[in-house]
């Protein structure tokens, strides 16, 4: 090529690069996700010469060091009076549903208070020689885990005893707003507020969210420590297992679709190792997958279908990056010749969904095309509500 020839090729290679820059979108730089609770100093700061109670499970960890916030709080030298324990206990290893009792903590000597046993939230006793609830654990963006609902009851407490609440923040790995808007008269602990069933917040979000709507009597003293270089939309892996069936980030990708099944009579692999990532039913023609749910201690003691192989679908190479789908509940809806059995807990069905229209409107045969109509009016009034309490810029999520 003659160098009159190149000069002019050059030239246009970087018109077409300065172009490109203009309309491509900027990829931002990788920087570390820094949680609430690595934010020590600030942290520390916050609590110094006050009594301290946490809200804490085993997802409590400081990344780069990977120890406890307990233990690390503890080395500050925090006065920690106590620690309230939610659903699957404070080393997360109890399963799904178990009552957890009272303990004390074999390494710190703490008193464990638990708030999935007699009660659910803490009493005015327990909340006596306390001044600050710090609350620390990682939700998964679901409304019908139970992590969000302890938080809402633990805000009530503090509210009615005058107590500050104090917000660790991290990201939310399922920031997707979708879903059925929990109603009236649906409310339950895997439902306590009017939120979609992806809430696309994070729990310092949606305590503000809480408070400020009124959605518990009095008004709580709520504080946030929020996550530092993390926006809405931004992807993010969890580096501890959320609770014992959600092991690994398939899993917590496909939670929110396949929490529904739990009401019928279909398993989504409780009593396996790939639990949220396997559909199945003891019946040859519901697929060519076998699966058999077996008793796992800290699992599941009694899963679905126990020691039965189940026929179904392995979702364990599914590209599913995330959000919510139908397809799966109506598939296995269609597999099962749509039988009444179907829904073998229909109460508990409606309560995971926050209404009785879906299992009906899956029954009437209804598309996810119109399903989902029927949701956009009561998601819409959610989203314009939501905008309000975002701590962090709301981008959609990035094509990789």
């Amino acid at each position: 090529m003659k160098n009159k020839d190149f000069s002019r090729f050059l030239l246009t290679v970087l018109f077409i690069l300065s172009f490109s820059a203009e309309i491509l979108p900027q990829r931002r730089p990788r920087v570390p996700i820094i949680t609430g609770a690595e934010q020590m100093d600030a942290v520390v700061e916050a609590i110094a010469g006050r009594r301290v109670a946490l809200v804490v499970n085993q997802t409590s960890i400081l990344e780069k060091t990977q120890v406890h916030l307990l233990d690390t709080l503890l080395g500050r030298g925090v006065d920690i009076k106590k620690v309230f324990a939610p659903e699957h206990g404070f080393r997360g290893s109890e399963e799904a549903g178990k009552h957890v009792d009272d303990s004390h903590d074999v390494k710190t000597g703490v008193p464990i208070f638990s708030l999935y046993g007699k009660a659910k939230k803490p009493t005015a006793s327990q909340l006596e020689d306390v001044d600050v609830v710090v609350f620390d654990i990682q939700d998964v963006g679901v409304r019908f885990y139970t992590y969000i609902s302890t938080m809402h009851y633990v805000m009530e407490a503090c509210a009615s005893n005058g107590k500050e609440f104090l917000v660790l923040d991290r990201p939310n790995p399922n920031d997707f707003v979708d879903g059925p808007v929990r109603r009236k008269g649906f409310e339950s602990f895997v439902g306590l507020d009017p939120i979609p069933v992806l809430h696309g917040m994070t729990v310092g979000e949606l305590a503000c969210m809480i408070n400020a709507e009124g959605w518990i009597a009095d008004s709580c003293r709520v504080k946030v420590v929020p996550v530092k270089n993390w926006r809405h939309g931004e992807p993010y892996f969890l580096p501890v297992r959320p609770s014992p069936n959600l092991p690994n980030d398939l899993s917590v990708r496909l939670y929110a679709s396949l929490g529904w099944f739990e009401g019928t009579n279909i398993s989504i692999g409780r009593g396996t190792y790939y639990p949220f990532q396997v559909i199945g039913y003891p019946d040859e023609a519901y697929g060519t997958f076998t699966f058999t749910p077996r008793p796992i201690e800290g699992m599941d003691s009694n899963p679905l279908h126990r020691e039965k192989t189940c026929y179904g679908v392995d979702l364990r190479e599914l590209p599913f990056e995330g959000g919510l789908t139908l397809r799966f509940l109506l598939d296995f809806y269609e597999r099962s010749g749509k039988k009444a059995s179907f829904f073998a807990r229909p109460e508990w069905f409606d309560l995971l969904a926050g209404e009785s229209n879906l299992r009906m409107s899956i029954k009437a045969g209804l598309t996810e095309e119109e399903i989902r109509f029927q949701w956009q009016g009561a998601l819409e009034e959610y989203k314009s509500k939501r905008r309000k309490y975002l701590l962090y810029p709301d981008y959609s999520r990035p094509k990789e």
